[in-house]
């Protein structure tokens, strides 16, 4: 009789490497703005944590998470690491088209709806409004927004809330084409976004703009103004840090 163990261990020696290799990508992951200078990351760090989550994502059973990892160190790469528009649009391509597949084969993660609106996001203001208009990136955008918020509307601090006021906030109103984007439904869905969970850097920024443009000035910038005080989050310094930039550039645009 054939002795099976041989097999097996290969097996679970397999298995035990893409769990070490998913485990590597987090740790590798959570050091991305090692050596950062200002808001510009270090490519290594982020690097190596696609390389080993590539590699876990091979592993079903770490696939999906795996593939969200990828999807979060995609943007993180395309939007800190990497500088010009090429290498950005070639970044948040692979986030794009990952995000895709992942949600064929996952219609119900949440995190998969969510990050693979952060990358489409990123990859239409790399790319341009005519490219994003063909693409239907708005349309897709408020269609997943709403799907994370059926599946989860705590998610990422009212992350579907979000990404649905600042789908409404951004998106150009074309008579005809493109007619549901609002302003006031902006400033409904990112203050819902605000008082959900945490507030975060982003939704404070977005939200006064949006109110900025509807002539609420002094309430914008009294939100910009709380929010240039706070300190930086100890996890994600790049991303709060480019968020106070953009805060002190609006106001500066305002006075």
């Amino acid at each position: 009789m054939k002795n099976p163990f041989p097999s097996c261990i290969l097996f679970f020696s397999l298995l035990l490497g893409n769990d070490s290799a998913l485990q590597e990508g987090i740790m590798a992951y959570e050091a991305r703005a090692e050596n950062a200078q200002g808001i510009i990351a270090q490519q290594n760090q982020i690097d190596k944590a696609i390389a080993s989550f590539k590699k876990a994502y091979q592993d079903p059973i770490h696939e999906l998470d795996a593939g969200i990892y990828l999807l979060k160190s995609y943007y993180y790469k395309g939007k800190f690491a990497v500088q010009d528009d090429e290498s950005k649009k070639s970044v948040f391509n692979l986030g794009k088209n990952l995000g895709e597949e992942l949600i064929k084969k996952n219609p119900n993660s949440v995190g998969v709806h969510y990050w693979f609106l952060v990358n489409l996001g990123s990859w239409a203001e790399v790319y341009g409004i005519i490219a994003a208009a063909k693409e239907g990136v708005a349309d897709l955008m408020r269609e997943h927004s709403e799907k994370i918020i059926n599946l989860d509307s705590q998610y990422a601090d009212g992350g579907g809330f979000f990404m649905l006021g600042a789908v409404h906030f951004k998106s150009p109103y074309i008579p005809f084409i493109l007619s549901w984007p609002s302003n006031d439904k902006a400033i409904e869905f990112l203050t819902k976004a605000l008082e959900t969970g945490n507030q975060t850097p982003s939704q404070t920024v977005y939200l006064a703009r949006a109110l900025n443009k509807n002539g609420q000035k002094n309430k914008a910038k009294k939100l910009l103004l709380d929010f240039i005080e706070m300190p930086l989050s100890k996890t994600e310094p790049l991303e709060d840090a480019e968020q106070q930039n953009q805060a002190k550039e609006l106001l500066a645009d305002w006075q």
